[in-house]
């Protein structure tokens, strides 16, 4: 890898905007970029993995960065340019000082360091977490949330087998192979520029964590049904259910976002799909919900939340999320499930899931849930998948997918079949 001196100046001037946690940091980096449109797409990369390598290990490299001189900035984006580039590329553009105090933390075993130090873990996340998992096995899920995701793809079968995908990947030079557990799945090695592939622009593969198919398949639609993918957002998981239908029956996808659904259009072109309809709503108790009660084969339900799950691509969550931000979420979480739950028909299926790893969004979501809808039944997570030759048994009822577990990001989802008849409502629907 080629560094110019300059970067190291760029780089400390984004790091210390996405610092501020002002907002997401990809959008700062976004922003950043486009204020300096000269920097070339190799240039963009060095200085992006540098300021996430920062982002992902902020409490060890600030530890580490006192034990220098100068501006802590510029420690901090050095680290960052050494943990991605190593310490050779960085060396001419360093003084001797900073060189030297480089070369020492270079050779710094990081079992040496505090172990709350080494998990790069809020007190609060690292507390919570604390309570799944002994010291040792924390410690590796630590250290899998500190180095960046895999690239995923999910090959789409209206266009081509997962075998073919993988053929035409390898011929334009991308080492890529099998997901261990979805069907679909593809797993490729570094970051290969996708959109301007082929196979991409033709729609035959589209990038999707493995536990984001995981959770399509829990759904499991037939053909011919009546689907609804509740918080669709710009539409990954609404086109896998799509393909897993033969683009048959009637797939809505649902959500509070134009900006997003108007992302899910060109992907939506690409995918050879015609039984996707997109609906905007203005809350989970919009009119147009209401309109399908009781219809519903199966719903997907992956509510807003904290995110957790995502700290390889989204390490800046776990300094913008709090213990406050999560007790304002789980209301709402509980709000969505109940509405979408009033759409599945009895015989149905109702999915629940997040992309977080904590208790209170997850088991304590749907714990609340079962005790007020005695019509539906946890149906376990592994008997799901079993039913579609997927070996993976997560240890309960629920399917929870673990980045040091399994190589994907961290994901909680719930399989809830309405088997009953259901109850009176006890509130009309637009006052609930």
């Amino acid at each position: 890898m080629r560094l110019h001196g300059f970067l190291i100046g760029r780089t400390e001037t984004l790091l210390a905007d996405v610092l501020r946690f002002s907002g997401p940091a990809d959008a700062a980096t976004s922003r950043f970029f486009r204020a300096h449109p000269k920097l070339g797409h190799n240039e963009r990369g060095v200085i992006a993995d540098a300021v996430f390598a920062v982002l992902r290990r902020k409490m060890e490299f600030s530890h580490l960065a006192e034990s220098g001189s100068g501006n802590l900035a510029r420690r901090l984006a050095l680290l960052g340019l050494m943990q991605t580039a190593g310490l050779s590329t960085v060396k001419p553009f360093t003084s001797a000082d900073e060189y030297q105090w480089l070369n020492q933390v270079s050779k710094i075993d990081p079992a040496s360091l505090p172990v709350r130090v080494r998990t790069n873990l809020p007190q609060w996340i690292y507390d919570a977490m604390t309570k799944r998992f002994d010291t040792e096995e924390l410690a590796l899920l630590a250290a899998a949330l500190n180095y960046p995701a895999p690239l995923d793809l999910r090959a789409n079968p209206i266009k081509a087998t997962r075998e073919l995908v993988i053929k035409t990947l390898t011929e334009a030079g991308i080492d890529a192979g099998e997901m261990p557990f979805a069907p679909f799945g593809v797993r490729v090695d570094g970051k290969p520029a996708l959109t301007r592939l082929q196979s991409f622009q033709d729609g035959w593969i589209e990038v999707q964590d493995e536990g984001s198919q995981l959770l399509c398949s829990l759904v499991a639609p037939r053909r011919g049904e009546m689907i609804v993918d509740f918080c669709a957002g710009v539409g990954g998981k609404t086109l896998a259910l799509g393909a897993m239908m033969r683009s048959s029956g009637r797939l809505y996808a649902f959500d509070v976002s134009d900006r997003r659904l108007a992302k899910l259009k060109p992907r939506l072109a690409r995918s050879g799909l015609s039984n996707v309809n997109p609906v905007l709503i203005d809350s989970e108790h919009d009119a147009k919900i209401k309109r399908l009660a009781g219809k519903i084969d199966r719903v997907l339900v992956d509510v807003p939340c904290s995110g957790l799950g995502t700290l390889r691509r989204n390490p800046d969550l776990k300094w913008r999320q709090s213990p406050e931000s999560v007790a304002e979420l789980t209301p709402k979480q509980s709000s969505i499930l109940t509405s979408a739950a009033r759409l599945v028909k009895v015989g149905g299926r109702l999915v629940y899931a997040t992309c977080s790893m904590l208790e209170a969004e997850n088991e304590g979501v749907v714990t609340q849930f079962l005790a007020t809808h005695p019509g539906f039944k946890l149906v376990p997570a592994r008997e799901v998948l079993a039913e579609q030759r997927i070996d993976l048994d997560t240890g309960d009822d629920y399917l929870q997918l673990w980045p040091h577990k399994h190589g994907t990001d961290g994901f909680f989802a719930a399989v809830l079949d309405l088997s009953g008849c259901r109850l009176p409502q006890r509130k009309p629907w637009l006052g609930s």
